[in-house]
């Protein structure tokens, strides 16, 4: 995905806006299925991606102090490999993934059921109610105050591992209902649009969707031309739609369709990155070389 395909890249492969690469992103993006980074592989897409050793090898030791990696080996043969919570991370995003597309394929997915957490987790366990708080929204919840969050997903198997990961079962309750009031608003759409930051979200997505809504077609004039993706183009590329792509994903509760403003725009803008992902390997010169998010690409390819 060169310059000419992809806009909005600097010759350095970083995006404008940002100022440079989230290396968190490029990081996580290289674990393979088992959960596993290897530095070797990280090399030629951190050179690619114009990010320095230092701020790679900063990342690594974040995620292993955070206790979601493990390091084996030195240097450029040391092997990251997933915690029980890196890889609950790691299948977090993949659940995100396939649950968003196969909603949109579906054009349905609420059982008209609302779930329900309540929590009092002491101050002693400031740590653990925090990771809680952060697994709900993950979720695709909303705080409706403080302790108290709803989500219309069906969650209750995640709910439940989190609670007895974190060993905090005896301070959170659950319910679900479909009877569900807040603010004196009962109407399922109008709660939806009051609890999630809908509006923000969508423009969001549509910011993507008006920058790389010629890319799939730009791509596959290229393969019909014959012309091929250089390395140097594709990894800096990959990086710069994907986060593009995250800045609307990561906020999306994923919502059903059915609590959904008419004329989502994030279905179209999923279409359009599995899109780019798929014809931009195809067209990729090197089929061999560095598999970035690559758990995205199983995740989509797995969808009928």
């Amino acid at each position: 995905m060169s310059e000419t395909t992809v806009p909005g890249t600097t010759t350095a492969g970083a995006p404008d806006e940002f100022g440079g690469i989230p290396t968190r992103l490029m990081v996580m993006g290289m674990a393979k299925r088992d959960g596993s980074i290897a530095t070797a592989d990280l090399v030629p897409v951190m050179e690619a991606c114009g990010l320095s050793t230092d701020q790679v090898r900063s990342c690594l030791r974040r995620l292993v102090n955070e206790g979601l990696f493990t390091r084996d080996g030195e240097g450029r043969e040391a092997i990251y490999k997933a915690t029980e919570a890196g890889l609950a991370v790691l299948r977090s995003n993949s659940d995100r993934t396939v649950l968003a597309y196969a909603q949109d394929a579906a054009g349905r997915g609420w059982d008209r059921q609302w779930r329900i957490v309540a929590f009092a987790i002491p101050e002693s366990m400031r740590s653990a109610r925090d990771t809680f708080r952060d697994r709900l929204l993950s979720l695709g919840a909303a705080s409706v105050h403080n302790g108290l969050y709803v989500s219309p997903h069906r969650w209750e198997a995640e709910v439940a591992a989190e609670m007895s990961r974190l060993e905090i079962a005896q301070y959170v309750t659950t319910a679900t209902t479909d009877d569900l009031e807040v603010g004196g608003i009962t109407n399922a759409r109008e709660l939806a649009a009051a609890l999630w930051p809908l509006d923000d979200i969508a423009d969001r997505y549509r910011e993507f969707i008006d920058m790389y809504h010629d890319v799939p077609a730009n791509l596959s004039d290229m393969r019909r031309r014959g012309e091929k993706i250089a390395e140097h183009d594709f990894l800096p590329g990959a990086l710069h739609i994907a986060i593009r792509f995250m800045r609307c994903f990561e906020l999306d509760p994923l919502l059903p369709p059915e609590l959904l403003p008419k004329a989502w725009p994030g279905r179209e803008a999923r279409d359009i990155m599995a899109r780019c992902r798929r014809i931009g390997l195809l067209a990729r010169e090197d089929k061999g070389g560095p598999a970035m998010f690559q758990v995205y690409d199983e995740a989509i390819s797995a969808l009928p």
